[in-house]
């Protein structure tokens, strides 16, 4: 397996369609069903190298396989953060540590710029999530957000790692 940068040269629909199975099965009763199986092919495509994010892939014999992408923090009262924003894979993918891989290299490439503190947003119901990042040394902040997605007003819970 090979993590790197994701650049131009790649293949867009593939990461787009991380993106997609990765709602599916990661937000399957927590997201509303409707909306997982309608979730419009361009969502993602605007996003990925954009919007001053870096985005990396995990690559198996040269075939994506996972993404994760990272940047400062979006929130002015965590500036002095690093923010994870996405760690998506393809779910056949799940649990064979390229999950662990792909937050290792945005901790690493977060710490490389300077930030002690790296932060992520989870769904309040994920608890999956919410596990894999306790795992790896995030703590839960007790800060809250609320967000609609699909219709439904969803909790998001920060969590974060200090170096």
């Amino acid at each position: 397996m090979v993590i790197r940068h994701i650049t131009e040269k790649d293949d867009f629909s593939a990461v787009r369609n991380i993106y997609e199975k990765g709602w599916q099965f990661a937000y399957k009763g927590i997201i509303p069903q409707d909306y997982l199986d309608n979730i419009p092919k361009e969502k993602w495509g605007g996003n990925i190298l954009k919007n001053g994010r870096t985005e990396i892939g995990a690559f198996e014999d040269d075939k994506i396989v996972g993404t994760a992408s990272f940047c400062p923090s979006r929130w002015e009262k965590f500036s002095s953060c690093g923010e994870i924003v996405t760690i998506y894979l393809l779910p056949e993918y799940i649990g064979r540590g390229i999950g662990s891989e792909l937050l290792k290299a945005c901790i690493a490439e977060l710490e490389l710029l300077g930030f002690t503190s790296i932060l992520i947003w989870v769904l309040e119901d994920n608890y999956r999530a919410r596990h894999f990042y306790e795992k790896h040394g995030f703590v839960n902040t007790e800060d809250h957000m609320s967000s609609e997605i699909g219709g439904k007003v969803l909790q998001e819970v920060m969590y974060i790692r200090r170096k």
